[in-house]
């Protein structure tokens, strides 16, 4: 009886991998749409309230990050306890996760809403954009909580290998976002320009709000995808073999103790990344408007493309810990390395896409030739390293699917503080027989930055590999001995 050959290992694990990861990207997307419909929007209303909601961004952004970073932590956790098979264990983690979600984010949002006045001051922010500026911010810290609080609930459904629903509720949350956008930053004015005489009386009476109508709408997006992911969690018979709407589990200090052990490495590696770009945004501001904004486009650009390897390294983390969980090590290093693999593929892809369609996407940024022309310049440059930021982002996707979590932490300050600020200061100012490169040193610094923490969070995951392979042959021995 003939029977059809299976398909090879590493074409099954990549499909696995990319079912995962595909959702990942389109929800990513649209959390960037919505960060992009607050800058055009805000723009549109008046300069002042742009320059107010940047300003505020800056503040609110990484902070979230930080804490969305640190409840990814949920992520490894559920997964191996699936790959255990003990779904039972997997209620009273998700439970500190909601009850740390919820610390986090009050805290966060008290202290966005409390003390930007102070940091506006300190920065030296102009009267008129501070003011405006901590509006918005008071805005949309209500809305930190249910950010958090979503963020826990996605780590929860992508730990379980559904990475859909994350998709659906951004969009949702995107749906929401600009349509309140333009109600409120535009009030009842902007609706007729909109929609014309058809607009109910009592709505073309609406103020516009400027930049506080923008924080008002980010903090109702917030609250629909947080009411959203509850809701469909609830609902849905995906999640059955773990009932998490019952009766709440009490704070277990052990086990936030866990949590917080592997997830805030992972919020404080992106916070470091994050606030790395916006220390090079302050530093090069000194070299004008043109270059100023030519990086920026050049930065948006890249930061787009790389949610394609940034989602790919959060699937990778579950596939790992999933073989870890059901103790096959052997199998958890192959899935780690293929995954790396594809990586490398989809870095190739980025820098194709970047070859051809560099000047057209930059025409749509400026229509300045010398902003277009430097811009171009440096996307060129960031060809160069599409290969090792694919490399490094997707080493520490699978490393955190080991658990792995402080080394990466401490890899990336180094990689990105040390050698990235460090080099790009160094080549991009100047120095005795070092000529001044301007922007593009600060660019080579990024470059470097990034090589060296793909350099070295490969030789971390050689290591946990040889160790994995090691234990895996060992433990066969005992197997075969008794």
């Amino acid at each position: 009886m003939s029977t059809l050959p299976r398909l090879p290992r590493w074409r099954r694990e990549t499909a696995a991998l990319l079912r995962l990861s595909l959702p990942i990207c389109g929800a990513q997307l649209a959390q960037s749409g919505m960060s992009a419909a607050d800058v055009i929007m805000s723009g549109r209303a008046s300069a002042t309230d742009l320059a107010a909601v940047s300003v505020g961004a800056s503040l609110w952004v990484p902070v979230m990050l930080l804490m969305t970073g640190t409840l990814m932590g949920l992520t490894p956790l559920v997964a191996h306890q699936m790959g255990a098979g003990r779904p039972q264990h997997v209620r009273a983690k998700v439970h500190q996760a909601l009850w740390v979600a919820l610390a986090f984010g009050c805290l966060a949002a008290l202290t966005l809403g409390l003390g930007s006045g102070l940091v506006f001051r300190w920065m030296q922010v102009p009267t008129a954009v501070a003011a405006l500026a901590t509006d918005y911010l008071g805005a949309v810290a209500w809305g930190i909580p249910a950010i958090a609080l979503y963020q826990a609930l996605r780590a929860f459904s992508d730990g379980m290998h559904h990475t859909r629903p994350a998709l659906w509720i951004s969009l949702i949350g995107l749906a929401v976002n600009v349509p309140s956008n333009y109600l409120l930053i535009y009030g009842g004015p902007g609706l007729v320009d909109l929609l014309g005489s058809g607009v109910p009386a009592p709505l073309q009476h609406l103020p516009a709000l400027g930049a506080l109508g923008c924080g008002i709408a980010t903090a109702v997006s917030m609250w629909s995808m947080c009411l959203g992911m509850a809701w469909y969690t609830r609902r849905s018979r995906a999640y059955a073999p773990v009932v998490i709407w019952t009766a709440p589990t009490a704070p277990r200090l052990r086990e936030i103790g866990e949590l917080l052990y592997i997830g805030l490495p992972i919020g404080l590696a992106i916070f470091f990344e994050v606030t790395l770009f916006t220390v090079i945004t302050l530093l090069v501001a000194y070299l004008g408007e043109v270059t100023v904004a030519a990086h920026q486009i050049a930065l948006n650009v890249t930061s787009i493309l790389f949610m394609l390897p940034l989602s790919l390294s959060m699937a990778l983390t579950v596939r790992v810990s999933n073989r870890m969980g059901a103790g096959d090590l052997v199998d958890a290093r192959f899935v780690a390395w293929n995954g790396v693999a594809v990586g490398l593929l989809l870095a190739l892809f980025n820098c194709a896409v970047l070859w051809l369609l560099a000047r057209p996407i930059v025409t749509l940024y400026s229509a300045d030739s010398a902003v277009q022309s430097l811009a171009l310049s440096l996307i060129l440059l960031a060809m160069l390293f599409q290969v090792s930021d694919s490399l490094q982002v997707n080493l520490a996707g699978a490393l955190r699917g080991y658990k792995d979590t402080r080394v990466v932490m401490g890899i990336t300050l180094i990689a990105y503080w040390v050698i990235g600020l460090g080099v790009g200061h160094t080549v991009g100012r100047g120095m005795t027989g070092i000529p001044e490169l301007g922007i593009y040193g600060y660019w080579i610094g990024l470059n470097a930055g990034l090589t060296a923490a793909a350099l070295m969070l490969g030789w971390r995951l050689l290591i946990k590999g040889r160790t994995s392979r090691q234990v895996a042959h060992d433990g066969g021995k005992s197997t075969a001995g008794a």
